[in-house]
């Protein structure tokens, strides 16, 4: 019965990682599933003719003169392009211009009636057409809640922030002209105006090392009664002003932000039309000239970035370098090799750099003064050490613009945290510490509050005396006995 009980203390020692790990699955689950829904089905009133020619080149943008072949067919490629036949008939449904006329678009629109408008849902009866091409990708437009629906009502909950991200995102563009950049630089912004949330989280990390000791003298003066050890460490973290449960808000907020994030970059920049997204209360606060205003396949904003295009890829067992000679589409998944064809699995370069900073992140929260013999520390220093591994599983699933912002705030949280903790636990790395890490000390350390001064009881009394820290300790070790050297009374 002993043996049971202490296989399954572990567990539930672990329950809140486990609680945590459950969020982020699920999170990430939902978001493939209300990925259609974020971003409503509402294609592009401009659509070609299904009978018309149509030329596709795969990650290459049409030029002014590019003229429709005889024959085509849509090949697999980041941004397809589409070039449909003067005067065809979908054209005239679309209510486009006469051939030869000029059409005029409003900004960050390829539409001239209401992009978000319902299409017609096509006859279940109708015989499909076998030359029919691929529609084009999906207006972006605020989602509406629909009560038979609970993933549109979720989507609709989360549009505030996605529409407030998406803007942000659009304006650093607009400045910028490049989309990593600009994924860049709305990282940075979003992690400075969250820079108290974590550096609550990390001062808390911080002093609950600290508390490790007296935490453990607790256990061990209250061993096999968790009533009383629960009671004692909760008084403890009142008296020092610590609060354990703050460092799970900024985990909880990275995957709140985490979601709208990889729908700004995987629906946001596919859409071909966003003008209904750049008007909130029909208040226009960005103004985006679509690079190709009057091709309904290609994206208004360019998710190709030129300074990722030298990453290479394999295909075919063939070395390729540069992978991407006309810049990486943030919008798409970055393989460089595929591990697992049948499973859609491979390797991404970004998620690997993603998964080696998560890694030292890791390292230098780890606490390595933990006590002997402590089989729950060290099971959550193996999960801290396991954990950013699960973002090579991500690389060929989710968009390269991700990864980018993923990189981004982590290495904005390995510095702030350096700030505070120093290296951490990032040293000794296999036996070596580096002699700068030996002596140093963080510029701004992290200090234990004093103890609060005691509540008065009932009788107006206060304890005016506290234990500290050593004391609390030794008073939990009992004075070894001094054995005598008369072993017994001499008659």
């Amino acid at each position: 019965m002993t043996s049971v009980r202490r296989a399954l203390r572990g567990p539930l020692r672990l329950s809140s990682i486990d609680l945590l790990a459950a969020i982020a699955i699920a999170l990430i689950a939902f978001s493939f599933a209300v990925a259609p829904v974020m971003a409503q089905t509402a294609a592009p009133s401009a659509l070609p003719d299904p009978t018309s020619a149509v030329t596709v080149a795969p990650s290459v943008l049409p030029s002014a003169s590019a003229s429709p072949a005889p024959s085509a067919s849509l090949a697999p490629s980041p941004v397809p392009v589409a070039t449909p036949a003067p005067g065809a008939a979908g054209d005239a449904a679309a209510g486009s211009p006469a051939p030869g006329a000029s059409a005029t678009f409003a900004p960050g629109s390829k539409t001239h009636g209401d992009p978000c408008a319902p299409t017609p849902s096509p006859n279940p009866d109708a015989t499909p057409d076998p030359n029919a091409t691929e529609p084009p990708h999906p207006n972006l437009c605020p989602a509406q809640p629909n009560g038979a629906d609970p993933m549109a009502l979720l989507s609709w909950i989360f549009t505030p922030i996605f529409q407030v991200i998406f803007i942000g995102m659009a304006f650093l563009y607009s400045i910028t002209g490049d989309i990593g950049i600009a994924i860049i630089l709305l990282t940075i912004i979003i992690r400075i105006l969250l820079i108290p949330v974590f550096r609550a989280q990390i001062v808390s990390q911080r002093r609950m090392q600290m508390l490790q000791p007296e935490l453990r003298a607790i256990q061990a003066k209250y061993k096999g009664d968790r009533a009383k050890v629960s009671e004692e460490q909760m008084k403890l973290y009142r008296d020092r002003g610590v609060n354990p449960a703050s460092g799970c808000l900024p985990a909880v907020l990275q995957l709140v932000l985490l979601l709208p994030m990889y729908q700004v970059i995987r629906q946001g920049l596919s859409a071909p039309d966003i003008s209904s997204m750049l008007h909130p209360f029909g208040i226009e606060l960005v103004q985006i000239q679509c690079q190709y205003p009057n091709d309904p396949y290609a994206p208004c904003i360019n998710p190709d970035i030129p300074w990722l295009a030298w990453i290479p890829t394999i295909q075919d067992g063939a070395f390729i370098f540069p992978g991407y000679p006309g810049g990486l589409p943030s919008n798409q998944p970055e393989i460089f090799i595929i591990v697992l064809g049948g499973l859609g699995l491979g390797l991404s370069l970004l998620a690997l750099v993603s998964a080696f900073l998560q890694l030292i992140q890791s390292r230098m929260m780890m606490n390595r003064n933990m006590a002997p013999g402590d089989s729950a520390a060290a099971t959550t220093n193996r999960l801290m050490l396991i954990m950013p591994l699960f973002s090579l599983v991500y690389g060929a699933i989710l968009p390269a613009g991700l990864f980018i912002y993923w990189i981004t705030t982590t290495i904005f949280s390995i510095v702030q945290q350096f700030l505070i903790n120093g290296f951490g636990g990032l040293f000794p790395l296999f036996g070596w510490t580096p002699g700068l890490a030996k002596d140093f000390s963080a510029p701004f350390p992290v200090s234990m509050p004093a103890p609060k001064p005691a509540a008065p009881d009932k009788d107006g009394k206060t304890e005016t005396t506290k234990r500290t820290t050593q004391d609390s300790a030794a008073g939990t070790i009992r004075p070894a006995r001094r054995r005598s050297r008369r072993r017994g009374r001499r008659r």
